[in-house]
């Protein structure tokens, strides 16, 4: 086994054992600098914003370059399978969602919108009990794709370059890609990096909803009929596949601030309950188990030499 493939099995036994790191999150480092950069370099332009997002994911991945180049098959398993740990999202991201599901299940509304605003960025105050499932499915959806399958994707086509860049890409989408007033033009280079990266991630993620979901069919009908009309060109798939693989409705007005979002709806099911927050945590956890497959066999195959 390659240290590369080694190191990603052995991040994902981190990330299952361990979750998030609790205090000193090196994301958490990485969002801090990010924000104090932009506190200094913000311009209502895209030139700006494109510069930012360039110095700040090239901070990360040039250092990543020489130790992939440079360590040894002892460095690159280590720092491989630590950058794997902090880059992975998923056993924190199923915590989250439990205990959305347990405030659900005990009639804690008030406390389900709280829980659930702390894993999505639309509006909870007035989510009546469908719309903070629904939220908490697309949210277990779209982050199982980013945090989970993404991670793992990059790891294995460009291992810890691509771990850092991909994770580093993701956090500025977070921090600057949404469309408010200040970020609609010096967030648009870091909203759309994140999306270029995500395109393989979406599809596997997609593909594995198919394949391990409960309706295969359903799946593949919602992702190629529904995900189209999404402004997401991630979310979309994976959402559509996991509404056809569950037998739900997802979809619909979403609100981020001041502003609604006409959402397209997806699948051809029922609106999402509290039981089903339960089935979309273990299809998560298929697909992340299929992604760390692939990414490993993907990461052991042999490469050509280097001149």
């Amino acid at each position: 086994m390659t240290a590369r493939a080694l190191g990603l099995l052995l991040g994902w036994c981190a990330d299952l054992l361990l979750a998030d790191p609790a205090r000193h999150h090196p994301v958490a480092w990485f969002g801090s600098s990010a924000h104090r950069l932009e506190q200094r370099v913000w311009r209502d332009d895209a030139r700006a914003g494109a510069a930012y997002a360039a110095v700040l994911v090239a901070g990360v991945v040039a250092p990543a370059v020489l130790v992939e180049r440079r360590g040894g098959p002892v460095v690159r398993t280590l720092t491989t399978a630590t950058a794997t740990w902090v880059a992975l999202g998923g056993t924190s991201l199923d915590r989250e969602a439990a205990a959305v599901q347990a405030r659900l299940e005990s009639g804690d509304l008030a406390g389900a919108r709280r829980q659930v605003a702390r894993i999505v960025g639309r509006e909870t105050a007035g989510l009546d009990e469908a719309g903070v499932a629904r939220a908490a499915v697309e949210s277990v959806a779209e982050n199982t794709s980013d945090a989970v399958v993404g991670t793992l994707v990059w790891g294995a086509a460009l291992g810890l370059p691509g771990l850092l860049g991909h994770r580093a890409a993701n956090t500025l989408d977070a921090m600057v890609g949404h469309r408010t007033v200040r970020h609609e033009r010096f967030g648009w280079a870091a909203a759309r990096l994140d999306d270029l990266l995500g395109l393989p991630a979406a599809r596997l993620t997609a593909s594995l909803a198919v394949v391990l979901g409960e309706d295969p069919r359903a799946a593949a009908r919602a992702w190629r009929r529904d995900a189209g009309a999404h402004p997401s060109p991630n979310a979309g798939p994976v959402e559509a596949a996991f509404a056809g693989a569950l037998g739900l409705s997802l979809g619909g007005p979403t609100t981020y601030g001041t502003r609604t979002e006409p959402r397209p709806r997806l699948g051809d099911g029922r609106a999402p309950g509290p039981v089903d927050l339960a089935r979309a945590r273990r299809l998560a956890r298929r697909v992340g188990a299929g992604a760390l497959v692939i990414s490993v066999l993907l990461a052991a195959a042999p490469r050509p030499a280097r001149r």
